[in-house]
């Protein structure tokens, strides 16, 4: 599946882009990419994993870093307005602590 571009290492500060594996790990880069990248990651993201990939990460995923701004992007991208996406389980729309988001 090859491995993140050089252009693209930036996003994934925190750990090592050499131990990321575009499968194992393909809902951290997606969130990641999606929600941090520029026009040329999202390419590559597209590339790599294609459209009906991204598709489905929102559809089944919920990944906390993605802001809703970003979701409704890709919602309306998609045309998916009167589908159901992931959602955060209950213990986050629940809670009143700050922290929790």
């Amino acid at each position: 599946m090859g491995a993140i571009p050089a252009d693209s290492r930036w996003i994934f500060w925190d750990v090592d882009p050499d131990a990321v594996d575009l499968e194992r790990d393909a809902n951290g880069v997606l969130a990641r990419v999606l929600e941090r990248g520029c026009l040329e990651d999202v390419r590559w993201l597209i590339q790599t994993y294609g459209l009906e990939r991204i598709h489905a990460f929102f559809r089944d995923v919920w990944a906390p870093e993605v802001n809703e701004r970003t979701r409704a992007f890709w919602r309306a991208f998609f045309e998916a307005e009167n589908e159901t996406w992931a959602a955060p389980p209950d213990f986050r729309s629940s809670s009143s602590a700050l922290w929790v988001v």
